[in-house]
């Protein structure tokens, strides 16, 4: 298990007995985490390490390196591909990050594949985090093939969107952004914007929302569930409230998209015994226009799914959509 300090020995090209390994990279704000697999898609090596967000693009892509390279060091493992989830909006085609928030100093702009590369020497797939979060939930279940909408509530709300097995990404790279609609609320958005999904839904807003209601110092969403579990009407009303918002979104996804399901990840998720009253009753009122149901559930890998899709998008980069 690699923690916080890593090893810093680079393995051999090809050491004697290695296997293959794809190493799939989740690049947040405050950790990068990796893990490696083998061809079967066995786990063979996982860690995490600081991500320098303050120190700019090159900083983060050489913890991301020295990461896999330790990766690949403890499995005794070959790399042949890396694959990316990463916070911002990504130029899929390039693997330039086009967009990030303040918090990434020198993010922007910065061509994550090309350093990856550069200090890899082997290929580098990098696609947004919530849209590796949603490849990963959807291979895990080998329903490739499906059409799915991906919701990540976290610090805040992220989207994705896969149509018939691929991912949709957009003329601008963020086709499935769910988080910045518009709608759910009169209150001011993180982007600047009113009234926004995730004005109402991310891990940020419902600590706002009950502070408002309660008059209590905003607390983490962790904090609001516990109190939510304890029987505390405002903090159940913003639960209520959140789970509600994701039920219209999806909904709304759902019309446009004629999406059978969705799939709601991030650490809000974890409380999806307070989420799930709200969405189903939701759902009872606010149908898709088809008539049919669209499905919510929750994602099942954790904390696991963004590297994991990293790994699966790397995979489809070398394979042809035939071949898979």
């Amino acid at each position: 298990m690699i923690g916080q300090e890593q090893r810093t020995n680079t393995p051999d090209a090809d050491p004697p007995g290695s296997s293959e390994g794809i190493v799939g990279i989740d690049i947040g704000g405050t950790k990068i985490a990796g893990l490696l697999v083998d061809g079967t898609g066995t786990v063979l090596a996982r860690g995490s390490v600081r991500a320098p967000a303050d120190l700019g693009g090159d900083a983060m892509a050489d913890a991301a390196a020295r990461l896999a390279l330790d990766l690949a060091s403890e499995a005794s493992a070959q790399i042949v591909a890396v694959g990316v989830g990463a916070a911002g909006v990504v130029d899929h085609a390039t693997g330039t990050i086009r967009a990030a928030s303040a918090t990434f100093v020198g993010w922007a702009g910065f061509p994550l594949a090309d350093a990856l590369v550069s200090r890899l020497s082997v290929p580098v797939s990098v696609e947004n985090d919530v849209n590796a979060f949603l490849l990963g939930e959807v291979a895990a279940d080998r329903r490739a093939d499906d059409d799915v909408l991906g919701v990540m509530l976290g610090t805040g709300v992220g989207g994705a969107v896969i149509i018939d097995g691929d991912l949709r990404h957009g003329p601008n790279g963020a086709a499935g952004e769910i988080g910045h609609t518009p709608g759910y609320s009169d209150l001011v958005c993180t982007c600047g914007q009113v009234g926004h999904l995730e004005t109402l839904a991310s891990g940020t807003s419902i600590g706002r929302r009950y502070a408002e209601r309660s008059g209590d110092p905003e607390s983490d969403a962790r904090v609001v569930a516990d109190r939510a579990r304890a029987g505390d009407p405002d903090a159940v009303a913003v639960f209520a409230a959140a789970g509600r918002a994701v039920a219209l979104a999806c909904a709304s996804a759902a019309t446009l998209l004629d999406l059978p399901r969705a799939i709601v990840g991030g650490g809000v998720a974890a409380a999806w015994d307070l989420l799930e009253p709200a969405i189903q009753a939701t759902l009872l009122t606010d149908a898709p226009v088809s008539g049919l149901p669209i499905v919510i559930t929750p994602a099942r890998l954790g904390s696991d799914a963004v590297a994991l899709g990293a790994i699966e998008a790397a995979r489809r980069t070398l394979a042809p959509k035939a071949a898979r």
